[in-house]
């Protein structure tokens, strides 16, 4: 009888770690845990009634490097149509540049400095190659969407799960885990339980801390100290407007505006989703130590404090002063991990003890090496190939 493996958290991470499972010469049975209602995590794309996309979580993905190109890869598969803040959404001064920036890191270890490291490279890994790929290249791609938004990548991950014979269970939150004498894990939900020989855990570090037995305490006192901030999304469409100023969008100092992380100009970006007739979009993500305070002392977080902090900003920066025809408020709850000063060490300690308790358990997620959706993506296939035994460049 095959191995089972348990896939926990049904995000992207969760999704591309199934995905590669049943790649295998040999493919485990996979059962694939969503605790919520719907598949994808963060990446949640809403359709307006004028056809334009509003994107609450992720809403573009760079094709550059590697891992750019291996999510490319995944995408052809399916036959599918202020650095710190801006990325983190966190405080600068807290966070590990060998976490959050590993190429950065290794340069400077490689060359002993960042600017000559990234000059001479510090060790390239072989390119992925498809025709897809090739276009990005030849049309000098900075990022890429898809027409109807991100969230068909999720979707399409999904039905070919499916299509595979991949057991996918939404609305079921994992209660607890527990290890039984002969090494299998026993995943309870609630008035039910499933059993596996193996778990791969693409759910949040501090989440999955609450969930592990007695045996695994040191590991889920280190998971524990993984924590994440919350970020509110601010969707702004506007009627006749244009903007001052071309590009992606821009990021805030915290020392200029506490609220506001930075504005994405989305209808620059991918004007393709600006609906019909098209109308000007952008989107305010407002966050910081303003929100974390504000979530502290326990603040009302309405939506219309955040409309109105996310109107302000686009009025004072852009010049949007009429009021939007269009709004969105999303506030994402602890949705973006912090790789704080020896994050690095809690990887290697987590580690070590998998290894040296021969725990039939694999992490996964941004909650590790990557918070960026290629960062995701890759970690699932890591944890996939590591549960399989196999490497594969694909």
């Amino acid at each position: 009888m095959g191995r089972t493996v348990i896939v926990l958290g049904g995000g992207i991470s969760g999704l591309a770690a199934s995905y590669h499972l049943i790649r295998g010469p040999c493919p485990p049975k996979v059962i694939l845990l969503e605790g919520s209602k719907r598949l994808g995590g963060w990446i949640r794309s809403v359709r307006g009634s004028d056809g334009a996309i509003f994107e609450l979580g992720p809403r573009g993905i760079r094709p550059a490097g590697v891992l750019g190109a291996r999510t490319l890869l995944l995408v052809a598969s399916l036959a599918m149509d202020s650095l710190c803040r801006g990325v983190f959404a966190g405080n600068s001064r807290e966070l590990s540049v060998r976490s959050c920036f590993p190429s950065l890191f290794q340069a400077e270890q490689t060359h002993r400095s960042i600017l000559l490291g990234l000059l001479l490279g510090a060790g390239r890994s072989p390119q992925p190659d498809s025709s897809l790929i090739r276009q990005a290249r030849a049309e000098r791609w900075s990022q890429w969407s898809l027409r109807g938004g991100l969230e068909m990548l999720p979707q399409a991950l999904h039905n070919h799960l499916i299509s595979k014979g991949v057991t996918v269970f939404k609305g079921q939150p994992v209660c607890g885990l527990s290890l039984q004498p002969e090494g299998r894990w026993k995943v309870f939900l609630g008035d039910s339980s499933l059993e596996a020989d193996h778990i791969i855990s693409a759910i949040p570090a501090a989440v999955l801390s609450k969930l592990l037995p007695a045996e695994a305490t040191p590991l889920a006192h280190v998971l524990s100290t993984i924590t994440a901030v919350s970020v509110a999304v601010v969707n702004l469409q506007y009627q006749g407007a244009c903007l001052p100023v071309q590009g992606f969008g821009h990021l805030v100092p915290s020392s200029e505006d506490p609220t506001v992380l930075g504005i994405v100009y989305d209808s620059v970006a991918f004007p393709e989703q600006d609906g019909n007739p098209p109308r000007l979009r952008v989107t305010v993500m407002l966050g910081g130590y303003w929100l974390e305070r504000l979530e502290a002392d326990g603040h009302d977080l309405s939506p219309e404090l955040f409309q109105e902090q996310a109107q302000a900003a686009a009025a004072t920066h852009l010049g949007l002063r009429e009021r939007p025809s269009y709004c969105l408020v999303h506030l994402h709850k602890n949705c973006i991990p912090q790789y704080t000063l020896g994050h690095w060490q809690k990887l290697e300690s987590a580690l070590r003890f998998l290894t040296a308790q021969r725990l039939p358990l694999t992490l996964a997620g941004a909650s590790y090496e990557g918070v960026a959706v290629n960062d995701c993506i890759e970690s699932g296939r890591q944890a996939a190939l590591a549960v399989l035994g196999t490497e594969s460049n694909s």
